[in-house]
């Protein structure tokens, strides 16, 4: 009987042996966003925070790196990857707002053995070429088509697309979405290019946006592509004497809009639903680096939806609990 007895436990312990894993990789996970006074990127900021509550219950960190300035954009942002890449973290969440400047510090990263999601801007094709595993945010010229078409439906015929990030590549894939979009339903839209160093200054925007309404009486529909300079837009057109005959829309929610909106003195808002970006790229990149997982869905968009009078209150409750 003891031999059965010491055998029985001699087995046990050969089984508890057999079956104990190793625990889970803990992620150190580097995230790359923009100003800390961007209203857009705080929201994306509550999306990472949320998401770092999952990260750190399993072990895990998450390192927001954020841009000082967008005076010198391109290299300012491949500086933030080589610090993630020094840091020898497991995964990097990215924007791929400058593909031929981040390109290469992205193949750098993969190429370290980093696991890599682009969020926000890139685009899933864009993702592929680089060895990223996945692209998580809205198709950028798409929701740009979407406006176009939502300006030509309202009975727009000419369209601005103001942008004061010329030559970051989402920005212009916006722009671009916009003009092809009203073009191809009848109606007409250029682009007016900003320096850069105007994004976030009020004064510059609204001065460019008045003198240009004031020299060309047909425009009758504008588009920023920022929640922040729709903000300037509006003192622009209302200093224009424009108002009552300029569809104003935009791309991305602030406080302000929404209130224009719900008065009846913005069109619409385009929203790409920055909190899900961060919440989901940062939780799925954590859960493949921690256990292997993967999604068959690719890439992962978060929008276009847009929003204007008829779903107004909705969005207004999503903003209130923080999350839009």
């Amino acid at each position: 009987m003891k031999g059965i007895k010491r055998l029985c436990a001699a087995l046990l312990a050969t089984t508890i042996v057999a079956f104990t894993v190793p625990s889970a990789m803990a992620a150190n996970i580097a995230v790359v966003g923009g100003k800390n006074d961007d209203a857009f990127w705080n929201l994306i900021k509550k999306g990472i925070d949320d998401a770092r509550l999952v990260v750190e219950a399993n072990g895990g960190k998450v390192n927001y790196l954020r841009l000082q300035t967008y005076d010198n954009f391109a290299p300012d942002v491949v500086q933030l990857i080589q610090t993630a890449i020094s840091q020898k973290v497991d995964g990097l969440v990215i924007p791929n707002w400058v593909p031929e400047g981040e390109d290469p510090a992205i193949k750098e990263a993969v190429a370290a053995g980093i696991k890599v999601i682009l969020m926000n801007a890139g685009g899933i094709d864009k993702a592929r070429e680089l060895g990223a595993i996945n692209y998580v945010g809205s198709d950028e010229y798409l929701a740009g088509v979407a406006g176009g078409e939502y300006f030509f439906k309202n009975g727009k015929k000419n369209v601005l697309c103001v942008n004061t990030v010329p030559g970051a590549a989402n920005l212009e894939a916006r722009c671009k979405g916009v003009i092809d979009g009203i073009t191809k339903a009848g109606g007409t839209a250029k682009q007016l290019p900003l320096p850069a160093t105007s994004f976030g200054d009020a004064t510059a925007v609204a001065e460019a946006i008045k003198a240009t309404l004031l020299q060309d009486a047909t425009i009758d529909g504008l588009i920023t592509i920022s929640a922040g300079d729709a903000d300037s837009a509006a003192i622009g057109i209302q200093q224009a004497g424009k108002t009552e005959t300029t569809l104003l829309g935009t791309f991305d929610l602030n406080q302000s809009g929404l209130d224009r909106i719900n008065a009846g003195t913005q069109g619409f808002a385009i929203d790409q639903q920055p909190y899900l970006q961060s919440l989901l790229a940062v939780t799925l990149l954590a859960s493949a680096i921690d256990f292997g997982t993967d999604l068959p869905t690719s890439p992962v968009l978060t929008g276009p939806d847009i929003v204007d009078k008829l779903n107004i209150e909705a969005t207004l409750t999503g903003v209130s609990k923080g999350a839009r």
